[in-house]
């Protein structure tokens, strides 16, 4: 099985909390490739009010959303799981190149084959406009340090 992408499932408390992270760092590394290499090659998503199917899909999508979104930083937190699926919520703060800023709210709920692959991911968002001084998200574009706060610690 060298097709893998672990932790696989079924997954329990810590394997399914360890996804969501790799996730979150995926995302924020605003890769669209190296995104999309999480997914299985017929992955199929409900994004917004987009309706996606495969690889090439997913990267000219986040191809897109990382050119309008700028400053993308993301943090995901583990909401539930059984067996092949993860609920997750998540909030991430992004600015538009007039300088207007946003914190994007939502969840997501994902199913993955038996190598670790997501299937299926299933996404609600709704936008918030913020200013500049309500931003809660300063580390350095990339992964998320280890040390900064969650979502619940952020009362987000």
């Amino acid at each position: 099985m060298n097709n893998q992408r672990p932790p696989v499932p079924p997954f329990t408390t810590q394997t399914a909390a360890e996804k969501v992270r790799l996730a979150e760092d995926g995302w924020n590394s605003r890769d669209p490739a190296k995104v999309s290499l999480a997914y299985s090659v017929d992955s199929v998503w409900r994004n917004r009010t987009e309706f996606l199917q495969g690889r090439d899909t997913i990267v000219a999508f986040l191809t897109r959303k990382w050119l309008r979104e700028l400053d993308y930083r993301l943090i995901k937190e583990l909401w539930s799981f059984h067996e092949n699926r993860i609920a997750v919520r998540f909030a991430y703060e992004w600015h538009y190149d007039s300088g207007n800023w946003f914190r994007s709210y939502g969840n997501e709920n994902w199913e993955f084959e038996a190598d670790g692959l997501m299937r299926l991911r299933l996404a609600s968002i709704n936008d918030l406009p913020i200013r500049d001084s309500d931003r809660k998200y300063h580390w350095p574009l990339g992964r998320r340090p280890d040390d900064h706060p969650s979502l619940s610690d952020l009362g987000l």
